[in-house]
């Protein structure tokens, strides 16, 4: 006996409502030139720059984020650039190229 016929026992006359489907997430706008990733060091932390992207800056925001959440790691967007904490050049590039996107390594 499943939670649905439970709560059918429980509450006879109860009728339940549909559930409203889940909305698309919006695709991040793709462009040709490649996106360029850096590596730096700043105050002697290595971080990992990705700079380039033509499109909405929205868009830009939304994969920085979702960048810093599979790599479980900190960073920010600033001044049209994501700047994650470390360096995850490879890793970057290989979520980067799953996506559609042409990327270019710079330094190193």
């Amino acid at each position: 006996m499943d939670l649905q016929d439970q709560l059918k026992n429980l509450f006879p006359d109860h009728v339940p409502e549909a559930t409203p489907e889940k909305e698309t997430k919006p695709t991040i706008w793709l462009q040709d030139d490649p996106i360029i990733c850096k590596y730096e060091k700043r105050k002697g932390k290595p971080i990992t720059i990705l700079e380039g992207y033509t499109g909405a800056d929205s868009d830009f925001k939304q994969l920085a984020k979702e960048l810093k959440t599979k790599l479980s790691v900190g960073g920010s967007f600033k001044d049209g650039k994501i700047i994650v904490q470390g360096d995850y050049r490879d890793k970057i590039m290989a979520i980067l190229k799953d996506k559609g996107f042409a990327v270019k390594r710079v330094g190193g």
